[in-house]
């Protein structure tokens, strides 16, 4: 998952993580595993997601499944 992404559409958006939070039903803290990688996000939970910034099929695919890639 690439956090920084998902950030940047937040703040283009105005939302802060609380905002995006409530918005998807969990609590701030959970959010904040999410987006930490500690908990991965559910289905349900990217769809309200790509809802709420309409996000494209290639947004949804670059923010939430992205390989980190660590090569030198």
């Amino acid at each position: 998952m690439l956090k920084q992404e998902l950030k940047a559409v937040m703040v283009r958006h105005g939302d802060r993580q609380e905002d995006l939070a409530v918005a998807v039903g969990m609590s701030p803290a959970s959010l904040s595993a999410r987006l930490n990688g500690i908990t991965p996000f559910t289905q349900p939970e990217i769809e309200k997601i790509a809802i709420r910034y309409r996000l494209t099929a290639e947004d949804i695919q670059r923010i939430f499944f992205a390989q980190t890639c660590y090569c030198e």
